[in-house]
């Protein structure tokens, strides 16, 4: 739930800053996807390459996410999802400092960063979770929601009702707080003019959460020992 929340809220701040700063989505592509499809139908090729990148930009973050937990794994020298975690983080902080040196020339390019942020993100979370767990985008959260909202009417379902409730309860918190890092992160952008320095917030969530996490770890392997 922890995780879940904390993810969520990240994923609604870049969300919000990526559409408010280039009127692009920032965490997810099926949209990008719809529009190449309709560049490559009425043959502007060029055109469609843009959305091309974002979807391949979401595709490397995720691969390289799966890499370094597979890598890591394997070594087992640390927290497998630290790396995916700090680099998502590092790129995070990297676009919000950029755009302090001036105009962003280049606002593409900066959304194929953020999107492979995000890939990174969907990734380690959906390996947490064992695919239960989707923090970047809301469409299968409000399918499975709607699926098991209606499993409640039928006591014969075969999902045990507490773990069904516990799943909803997941599920709606999720949307919350996604919900509320986005309206956060269009607070400090327009009203306390942020700008692409909110993206900053969202790597500090991130590391702050990373780092307590393994430091509550350290303290209870410690009080086992």
């Amino acid at each position: 739930m922890q995780l879940a929340t904390v993810l969520s809220f990240v994923a609604g701040i870049v969300n919000v800053t990526g559409f408010l700063s280039f009127q692009q989505l920032t965490t997810n592509v099926t949209g990008h996807f719809a529009l190449f499809i309709n560049d490559l139908s009425n043959f502007q090729f060029w055109h469609g390459t843009i959305y091309f990148l974002y979807i391949l930009s979401f595709l490397l973050g995720s691969f390289t996410s799966g890499f370094l937990i597979e890598q890591f794994k394997r070594s087992r020298k640390m927290n497998v999802y630290l790396m995916p975690t700090l680099l998502e983080s590092l790129l995070l902080l990297a676009i919000a400092i950029w755009s302090n040196f001036g105009t962003l020339e280049h606002p593409d390019i900066i959304a194929c960063m953020m999107l492979f942020a995000m890939g990174l993100q969907n990734s380690f979370v959906t390996k947490i979770s064992d695919a239960v767990v989707r923090t970047t985008h809301l469409t299968g959260l409000f399918t499975d929601l709607g699926i098991e909202l209606a499993q409640l009417f039928f006591k014969d379902s075969s999902m045990d009702r507490r773990l069904l409730l516990s799943t909803i309860q997941l599920r709606v918190a999720i949307i919350c707080f996604f919900f509320l890092g986005g309206s956060v992160g269009g607070f400090l952008f327009s009203r306390m003019d942020l700008q692409m320095n909110t993206l900053a917030l969202a790597a500090i969530i991130l590391m702050v959460s990373l780092f307590y996490d393994d430091l509550r770890f350290a303290v209870l392997r410690r009080k086992q020992g």
